[in-house]
């Protein structure tokens, strides 16, 4: 176990913001040889709870997992809602979003990281867990995601 300010090292996912999941998911499935995932969306704001930048929003994102091991490459592509996807759509384009750790107390670890200087961007839930989005990239060059998982 790391004693870093995540308390992991081991990186549990990488995210791709892509403008057409279904191209995507096909060329890197293509690729890597294996079937093509299902391109689901995320859930409505009701059961999410999304917030960006300190607000609500309605952003809804479809999403695709390839489980590559001990690494899942997840592909984003957002709806036209505010959210971090949508906003690194507009101003980077398509490209890498972020790198994704397992924390095992998301409060804890988000404060310790905005007391670095390392700002909450977008929160939310999603079935037996939550997401949050740090905006690490003066620092680290890329926004990190904290994974916590109920389970």
């Amino acid at each position: 176990m790391s004693t870093g300010v995540l308390g992991t090292n081991i990186v549990a996912q990488i995210g791709i913001i892509v403008k057409d999941i279904e191209k995507t998911s096909q060329a890197f499935a293509d690729f890597f040889g294996v079937e093509k995932p299902p391109a689901n969306p995320t859930d409505l704001w009701d059961q999410a709870q999304t917030n960006y930048k300190g607000n609500p929003t309605e952003a809804r994102a479809k999403l695709a997992f390839f489980d590559m091991g001990s690494l899942q490459l997840e592909l984003i592509e957002p709806d036209e809602h505010p959210s971090t996807w949508r906003e690194h759509l507009d101003s980077h384009g398509e490209g890498v979003h972020h790198i994704a750790f397992v924390v095992k107390d998301m409060k804890g670890t988000v404060a310790k990281m905005e007391s670095r200087n390392m700002p909450l961007v977008q929160k939310g839930e999603y079935t037996d867990g939550r997401y949050a989005y740090m905006d690490t990239f003066n620092d680290l060059k890329v926004i990190l995601e904290l994974l916590e998982n109920d389970n």
